[in-house]
C-alpha cells in the first residue's frame, strides 16, 4: 500500500468517525441507558442526552483513523485469492486486526462516555479523574473477554493489557459480521450494474451490514455495557462475559439480553450509511 493511500485511509476514516459519532450520539445514549442495570429512567431517561459527548469528540477521529489505516494495510498485505469464497476471510482478518489497534483508543473513550451517559450530573473530566484515582489506568481499560477470543488466542495475565483484550472482543465479532457483509454486498451490486459502486451505494450496503451485525451482537454489547458500568470490586467488574450474560438471563430473560436492540440497530444502520459512505467519498476525493 502506497503512503498516499495510507494517508487517505487515515484521514477518511477519521472524518467518517467524527461525523457518525457526533450525529448519532443521542441514540447511543438511549441504548446505553436501556442496557444499564439501574434501568432507563434511573440512568437518566431522555435527560442530558449529550452527556459524555466530549469523550466521544476527542476519541472519534484517532479511533476511526487507526481502524481504517490498519484495515486497508492488512488487506493489501494479505495474498489475494482467485477463489471468491476466501475473500471474506481476508476482510475478517483485516477487520479484526483493525479493531485490536483501534481499541487502544476506543476503550478508554467508551468507558468514560458510558459512565457519563448514566451519570449526567457528573462532567466527563470528573468521571475521568474519579476513574483514574480509584481504579488506575486499568479502570479505563475495563471490558470483557468473549469465548471466541479466549478460544482463539492464548491470553495470559500481563498487567493492564488483559483489560484491553476483554473489551476488544465485543468489537471483533461485530466487525467479523459487518465488514465481510459490506464488502460482499458492494461486490454483488458492482457485478449487477457492471461497474464499481458509487459512494452512496456503498453507504446503503453499509447500512444493511451494520444493522444486521448490530442485531446479532446485541447480547455482547449488553454484557460490555454492564461490565463497564459495574462498580469496582463487584462480580461484573471482573470481566467474565459468560457470568454477566448468565446474570442478565436469570434476572431479565431474553428481553434483557437484547435490551436496546432497536436504538442500537437504528443507530448502527444509519451509522453504517454515514460512516462507510463518508469514508468512501472522502477517500475518493483524496486519491
Amino acid at each position: 500500500m502506497e503512503p498516499r493511500e495510507s494517508w487517505a485511509a487515515l484521514a477518511a476514516g477519521g472524518v467518517a468517525g467524527v461525523c457518525v459519532d457526533l450525529i448519532l450520539f443521542p441514540l447511543d445514549t438511549v441504548k446505553t441507558r436501556l442496557q444499564s442495570p439501574q434501568g432507563f429512567r434511573k440512568a437518566g431517561g431522555f435527560r442530558g442526552i449529550y452527556a459524555g459527548v466530549p469523550s466521544t469528540a476527542i476519541g472519534s477521529f484517532p479511533n476511526a483513523a487507526a481502524f481504517f489505516i490498519t484495515y486497508e494495510n492488512v488487506k493489501s498485505m494479505l495474498p489475494h485469492s482467485s477463489t471468491p469464497y476466501l475473500t471474506p476471510a481476508t476482510h475478517m482478518v483485516a477487520a479484526s486486526l483493525g479493531e485490536v489497534v483501534a481499541c487502544l483508543i476506543r476503550v478508554p473513550s467508551e468507558v468514560v462516555k458510558q459512565r457519563a451517559q448514566v451519570s449526567s450530573s457528573s462532567s466527563t473530566l470528573r468521571i475521568l479523574s474519579h476513574t483514574l484515582y480509584h481504579e488506575g489506568i486499568q479502570g479505563l481499560y475495563r471490558g470483557y473477554k468473549s469465548t471466541v477470543l479466549r478460544e482463539c488466542i492464548s491470553v495470559h495475565r500481563c498487567g493492564n493489557w488483559i483489560m484491553l483484550l476483554r473489551t476488544v472482543n465485543e468489537q471483533i465479532p461485530f466487525s467479523l459480521v459487518q465488514f465481510p457483509l459490506w464488502e460482499s454486498l458492494k461486490d454483488l451490486w458492482s457485478w449487477k450494474q457492471g461497474h464499481v459502486v458509487d459512494s452512496w451505494q456503498s453507504a446503503v450496503c453499509g447500512a444493511f451490514a451494520g444493522g444486521f451485525a448490530a442485531a446479532v451482537t446485541t447480547p455482547l454489547d449488553v454484557a460490555k455495557t454492564r461490565i463497564m458500568l459495574a462498580k469496582a470490586g463487584s462480580s461484573s467488574a471482573s470481566g467474565n462475559v459468560l457470568a454477566t450474560l448468565g446474570d442478565v438471563w436469570r434476572t431479565q430473560g431474553l428481553s434483557g439480553l437484547f435490551a436496546g436492540v432497536v436504538p442500537r440497530m437504528a443507530a448502527i444502520s444509519l451509522g453504517g450509511f454515514i460512516f462507510l459512505g463518508t469514508y468512501e467519498k472522502t477517500r475518493q476525493l483524496l486519491l
